[in-house]
């Protein structure tokens, strides 16, 4: 690809020289596309060799103004793609600033391979001052509790053996961020001569656990039984042929079906069994889905007790049947509680859910479709799908899913950010790559960086890459537009700008209501007003083409036509969109 940067005087390949090269080599070995970076000098004898042994091909560097926008972008592209990118960051102080982001890569289940540095471990080789401060006897215990693996090599071997186990590790389900450390010093040293390096083919991803036949059985069996099956389909691959095996099962099940918005696309929302709009919190309209399924079976769905509660506290007392399919577990170290509350289950199955699926799939077939009965229980209508009646004056929240609905009217659309209070009730999700979901950690500042990451991964492909985020959000990671700008990677950003944190002013209202205080005083502390922020500004300086502050829906989708030219021209186009204040209730209707 030109868009990228290409050395000069290397007509003739360049030589194993260094340790570093051999970090690099296992790189291209290991079938890494980019690398996302912000420089320094800990590993400089790895950025040389990016440069002057790899020729900055295979992968490509991407360069980055911030740790976070390295981390976020490489999470973006694993979001699309199911495969790591590699992600570098500088010394103890790179880390420190990419944490957020490898948080957000952890509870988002993303493969990622991180490259640190640290050193020189070995004293005498330490410049003064800079050298010691930027050097760590544990560097990986700054994030040790949210990757799946990592190591700090000591020798060319401990190189090689690192990148193979790490990309086995982070490509291997339940997928997860690694993190290998490369020591300056062993970075600079010579190579030895006549180095071997096994080939990368006898060390690859460990396939998908399976269920045992017995459970299988037991399983099916259930949904044989079953009158009323539910099932909860959570975190899932982007693969097509698992889409249609979760279509098909669903089919031959004759199971209403559920999904949420904090994972990635999953099953069509469109589909007659899909039975409600994908899920944030369980609403009054989708709660008696679930209160009359006899037959509950999650598929990795992510918190599944706190679902499960929502119907009654006493999670343990539902009468229907739990089946339980997941292999996170096996990732839980007890640091933070993203395992949330441990759910009642009468099979808790250690398996990959897909793999799960296409088992249970084989063992229905030839079942009659559609035999379960959900007598007075119907697919939730999501109701009317156009702006709000007030629109040729304002911009409600909602309107941003009625805009994007209509972009994706004759395109396909990969939605690769959404902010708070999206209420997925007007785009509808028809295959895999449609909607990337939540960032996985709640950390913000994600959605620039996440939006160029998927956009990154959809290069010359069909589809139209849009990132809807709140202006903190944005705020928080406006630079990493830069990277988008320098290296021509279209998608079309609209800032969902209530010009406050407004998430943060209804917690306030909410305390101020129960300790007796006037709620009023909520803005105070939370509004990005006066002055007003100039952020079509903000990304003109990235060199990101923008326009905005629009004000009115006519605005706003005559904003977008002139976006989406520019988007399908290959360059990237940011929308200022003033929405007013509030999250958009759910309207809901039931129907057939």
């Amino acid at each position: 690809m030109d868009k990228f940067d290409r050395p000069i005087g290397l007509e003739t390949p360049s030589t194993l020289d260094w340790k570093s090269d051999i970090a690099a080599e296992m790189l291209r070995r290991l079938d890494i596309p980019y690398v996302a970076l912000n420089p320094g000098a800990s590993y400089r004898g790895f950025h040389d060799s990016l440069v002057n042994y790899l020729g900055n091909r295979s992968p490509q560097m991407l360069l980055c103004l911030h740790e976070d926008h390295v981390i976020s972008i490489a999470h973006g592209y694993a979001k699309v793609t199911d495969k790591p990118m590699g992600a570098v960051l500088h010394s103890n102080v790179g880390l420190l600033h990419g944490l957020m982001g490898i948080f957000n890569a952890w509870g988002g289940r993303a493969p990622m391979i991180v490259i640190g540095a640290t050193g020189p471990v070995e004293p005498e080789k330490r410049r003064p001052y800079i050298d010691w401060i930027h050097t760590s006897k544990d560097q990986g215990g700054l994030l040790r509790n949210y990757v799946k693996w990592d190591d700090e090599p000591r020798s060319a071997d401990g190189i090689v053996e690192a990148f193979l186990r790490g990309h086995q590790i982070t490509a291997s389900t339940p997928r997860g961020p690694v993190y290998i450390c490369l020591d300056a010093g062993l970075q600079e040293d010579p190579a030895p001569e006549h180095f071997h390096i096994p080939t990368a083919e006898r060390y690859q991803p460990i396939s998908p656990a399976c269920a045992t036949q017995r459970d299988i059985d037991a399983v099916a069996d259930l949904v044989r039984a079953a009158r009323n099956p539910l099932f909860l389909f959570g975190r899932g691959s982007v693969d097509q042929g698992d889409w249609d095996r979760r279509v098909a099962l669903v089919e031959a099940a004759g199971a209403y079906v559920m999904t949420s918005t904090r994972g990635k696309a999953v099953f069509p929302t469109d589909h007659p069994r899909h039975a409600a709009p994908p899920l944030t919190w369980l609403d009054a309209d989708a709660k008696p889905i679930v209160e009359a399924a006899d037959l509950i079976v999650s598929f990795d769905w992510v918190d599944l007790n706190g679902l499960l509660r929502q119907v009654n506290r006493k999670s343990d007392q539902l009468e229907a049947r739990i089946v339980h399919v997941t292999q996170d577990r096996s990732l839980h170290n007890g640091w933070d509680m993203g395992y949330f509350g441990l759910p009642p289950a009468d099979f808790p199955i250690d398996a990959n859910p897909d793999a799960f699926v296409a088992q249970l799939l084989v063992s229905l077939n030839g079942r009659d479709k559609g035999i379960s009965t959900w007598t007075g229980i119907s697919r939730i209508d999501p109701g009317p799908v156009e702006f709000n009646v007030n629109g040729d004056r304002e911009i409600i929240p909602f309107d941003l899913e009625v805009a994007v609905k209509k972009i994706a009217g004759s395109r396909k659309v990969t939605l690769a950010n959404n902010n708070i209070g999206w209420s997925t009730r007007a785009f509808m999700i028809r295959g895999p790559l449609d909607f990337m979901g939540h960032n996985g950690g709640g950390g913000i500042g994600a959605g620039p960086g996440l939006t160029v990451g998927v956009a990154l991964a959809l290069l010359g492909s069909d589809r139209t890459v849009v990132g809807v985020m709140g202006d903190g959000d944005f705020l928080q990671g406006v630079t990493a537009l830069w990277t988008a700008a320098h290296y021509q990677i279209p998608a079309l950003f609209i800032v969902a700008n209530n010009r406050s944190n407004y998430n943060d002013e209804i917690h306030q209202a909410a305390m101020a209501k129960d300790r007796g205080r006037p709620p009023e005083n909520r803005w105070i502390g939370q509004q990005i007003d006066n002055p007003a922020l100039d952020l079509a500004g903000m990304a003109r300086a990235q060199g990101v083409e923008a326009e905005g502050p629009v004000e009115n829906v006519n605005e706003l989708m005559a904003a977008i036509e002139r976006g989406l030219a520019v988007v399908d021209a290959g360059r990237p186009y940011l929308i200022d969109a003033h929405i007013a204040l509030g999250y958009t209730k759910k309207i809901v209707t039931r129907g057939h």
